[in-house]
């Protein structure tokens, strides 16, 4: 079946090298734990075949019933689970069921940046949201405007790598002191108040780490990260015994869009292969073509890794 990118609003990114890492199989089972618009696990499907099993999970309710139904006509088993990714290993072990293949796209959908509602956008107007998860109660708007300096100074400068995150932290308390921030437009104006002569020579957008910095933190992407990686880590060790929820011989691909998350799967990835529970697929990261990510230029930060967790012996 023919990705339909106008019916999903979305193009999977390193879809031709996701394929070539995981290496689907008939009969196999992939846990897509990102499962986003579906693009990713619709081109797996069919060489999964009717005998294969597709067990996704997205932190979006309107994701995980867009999947579902892109998903219908695929031969093989399809269920969907509106779940964080960290939580998923715990809902696998409860079902019994044991993953061939593991995938984590850790970006988020271009239909979540595009609508303005969502407020991951400093280029459009609308509320300070920022939640991956609808449902969830902490918003961009709540840490902007209750946090004190020091704080916002110091989560912007963490998961920003935003070197003038003091003076920005500096600029928000003033403004919120005169009427509270509440929207993305507005917020994106403070930020270039505070960079002042260098926003006309900086070559991204001034908010462009602060809104990266406060979408980490409303969603605590790097812990929920750190806390699956403790599940996968766990599993390796029972795969050996033939128990958990990874098969030995698994294959395990993270598709990460900024350092912070690069560096944590990096690192994870060679613990792993140093204690003998897995081996290196990639030995350095897949990235995208010049022609990627010209058709796709949210391809260009992205980084693909993947091992295999090693049989018994």
């Amino acid at each position: 079946m023919a990705l339909d990118t106008a019916l999903s609003g979305h193009l999977p990114v390193l879809l031709d090298q996701v394929l070539d890492v995981l290496t689907p199989r008939p009969g196999e089972t992939l846990v897509d734990l990102t499962i986003g618009r579906g693009g990713h696990s619709e081109a797996i499907a069919p060489r999964l075949g009717s005998s294969g099993r597709i067990i996704g999970f997205d932190l979006d309710p309107g994701n995980v019933s867009f999947a579902l139904r892109r998903l219908r006509e695929s031969l093989c088993l399809v269920e969907t689970h509106h779940a964080n990714f960290a939580d998923a290993p715990a809902l696998l072990r409860r079902l019994g069921i044991r993953a061939d293949l593991v995938l984590a796209d850790l970006g988020f959908a271009s239909t979540q940046m595009d609508d303005p509602q969502r407020g991951f956008s400093f280029r459009s107007e609308g509320p300070l949201d920022m939640r991956l998860d609808p449902t969830a109660r902490v918003t961009a708007e709540q840490i902007i405007n209750t946090s004190n300096e020091r704080d916002l100074a110091d989560l912007i400068h963490r998961y920003g790598e935003e070197p003038l995150a003091r003076k920005i932290a500096r600029q928000i308390v003033a403004e919120r002191e005169r009427q509270p921030i509440l929207t993305t437009l507005r917020l994106a104006e403070t930020v270039r108040q505070a960079y002042g002569s260098r926003a006309m020579r900086s070559r991204m957008h001034p908010a462009t780490k602060t809104f990266m910095a406060l979408r980490i933190a409303v969603n605590d992407e790097l812990g929920r990260l750190e806390a699956l990686w403790d599940e996968v880590e766990r599993a390796a060790q029972e795969a050996c015994s033939g128990s958990g929820w990874l098969n030995a011989g698994s294959r395990l691909a993270f598709i990460s869009f900024h350092s912070l998350e690069d560096r944590i799967i990096k690192q994870r990835m060679a613990a792993l292969a140093k204690r003998g529970e897995a081996q290196r697929i990639t030995r350095k990261p897949i990235t995208a073509s010049e022609a990627e990510a010209d058709v796709n230029p949210r391809a260009r930060s992205a980084k693909l890794r993947a091992i295999r967790i090693a049989p018994p012996h």
